[in-house]
């Protein structure tokens, strides 16, 4: 299967102007979520590995009490790729339902 190439910077701005709470840090997508405490990031983050796994594309997630903290980037392709995009938005409705999304 075919690696995704990174986007244009144009691109990944125009995204993130369309998705508060995200930033650009180097080459990865930032966001932090808050949880209610430690168990809940926990469940938060091995819910977003499911996910990460099905799609065979992984973040990087930092746990803490009541917060998870998610990076997307395609290391191989150098940067954000349409893939981290999409799972950026696929994170975002996770976190918004507390459970996996439909067809997750």
């Amino acid at each position: 299967m075919a690696r995704p190439s990174k986007l244009d910077r144009t691109v990944v701005d125009a995204w993130l102007a369309r998705h508060p709470g995200w930033i650009l840090e180097g080459d990865a997508l930032v966001r932090t979520f808050a949880t209610a405490d430690f168990a809940a990031a926990l469940a938060f983050a091995v819910r977003l590995g499911m996910v990460a796994e099905k799609r065979d594309h992984h973040p990087d997630i930092l746990i803490g009490w009541g917060k998870a903290r998610v990076l997307w980037s395609t290391h191989d392709a150098g940067g954000i790729s349409q893939l981290d995009l999409d799972l950026a938005e696929l994170t975002e409705e996770l976190a918004a339902s507390r459970s996996l999304p439909e067809g997750g």
